[in-house]
């Protein structure tokens, strides 16, 4: 069988379209997400709230509802709870994290175990997306639609936010807000990725995307478009494998996402482990064959090595000035006014070594 017939076998069956759609639709908006979310430094937020939907997803199945409407709901309480135990001074930002999202997810599980359901919830942890149906298509479109419209309306305040809260404060933006948007974004995105990966495994889309562009470029609008590439790129091979080996396409997606986050932290053309060893090789070979370093402590002067300006001046400052008897007592004997020391014979060698000199007197003394 050809390569080619590897990837067009698999797109003859509606239900492989369907699930492509889908994946695609989640790895671009949690690519776009995760840039902003990793470079505030929001990545447990995003852990935290893809655990604490999963009490929604379950009561939302249990009442006959859009498991996304449930799901929604209690992201957005998950950061409303996470922000009221955050504001306690005795309570650390992460630790507040911890203590929502585990006691949430917790409470899903319970409700999995004794909710009466004739649908396999298992799927709600691990993701199901080879059995995505035409609605919850529609339903991943249209809120992956909504989220991606408002980072593009917005890019430009949540960037500022991102970098310089204190400048957008200044310019009339309103912090607080922006970061009440991001995480209500947060929520809707992690209810997109839901069906596609699982509530386990959303915080890898969420992260992973986005650390991998960052080693890849320094500016931010092109980790905007290098991030959702790359995941849509390995989310679809994920997809493609899943058909072939018969395995769990949600943990197949994350795991083409996490060895491709692999090869760019090796081989980075700039930020990468090879590419900063051999930087670091090239400085210690530059300092080492530079003829004017300045020796380190770990080691002797190098033969030849020039002496910092400032010592060389430190010994001409502090030469002995030889002055004898006699040049004294006619100076003395000088009215006031300037005076001109001629060396004499036993002194004329420290006078070379020190320069001019210079004596105090009464009057103001000045040496050619």
């Amino acid at each position: 069988m050809s390569p080619l017939d590897l990837i067009v076998e698999p797109l003859q069956y509606d239900f492989m379209l369907r699930a492509l759609a889908a994946t695609s639709l989640a790895a671009v908006v949690c690519a776009l997400l995760s840039c902003w979310l990793v470079l505030i430094g929001w990545s447990l937020m995003g852990d935290a709230v893809s655990h604490a939907v999963l009490p929604g997803v379950v009561l939302s199945y249990a009442l006959g509802l859009p498991f996304a409407l449930g799901a929604l709901v209690f992201g957005l309480l998950a950061v409303v709870l996470i922000g009221a135990v955050r504001g306690s001074r005795r309570v650390a930002e992460d630790a507040a994290i911890g203590i929502v999202f585990t006691t949430l997810f917790a409470l899903g599980l319970v409700l999995i175990s004794v909710t009466p359901s004739h649908t396999d919830l298992g799927h709600i942890l691990f993701g199901s997306v080879l059995g995505v149906s035409r609605g919850d298509l529609v339903q991943i479109a249209v809120l992956a639609s909504l989220v991606l419209a408002l980072l593009l309306l917005l890019r430009r305040d949540l960037t500022l936010f991102a970098f310089d809260p204190t400048h957008a404060r200044a310019i009339g933006l309103s912090p607080r807000r922006l970061g009440a948007l991001l995480l209500g974004l947060l929520a809707v995105t992690a209810v997109v990725a839901l069906q596609v990966v699982g509530v386990i495994l959303v915080v890898a889309m969420l992260i992973i995307p986005g650390a991998t562009a960052r080693l890849l470029t320094d500016r931010f609008s092109r980790m905007l478009l290098i991030a959702p590439t790359l995941s849509v790129a390995a989310s679809a091979l994920g997809i493609l494998l899943s058909y072939w080996l018969d395995a769990a396409s949600g943990g197949l997606i994350v795991l083409v996402q996490g060895t491709l986050y692999a090869l760019v932290h090796v081989f980075a053309p700039r930020y990468g482990l090879l590419a900063r060893g051999r930087a670091r090789r090239g400085g210690r070979a530059e300092r080492r064959g530079s003829p004017g370093a300045v020796p380190s402590a770990d080691g002797p002067a190098p033969t030849g090595a020039a002496a910092p300006t400032g010592a060389a001046e430190s010994t001409e400052r502090q030469a002995p000035v030889a002055v004898s008897d006699a040049q004294i007592a006619s100076v003395a004997e000088r009215p006031s006014g300037t005076a001109v020391l001629e060396p004499t014979s036993d002194t004329s060698s420290a006078s070379e070594n020190s320069g001019p000199s210079r004596i105090s007197s009464s009057a103001p003394t000045t040496m050619p």
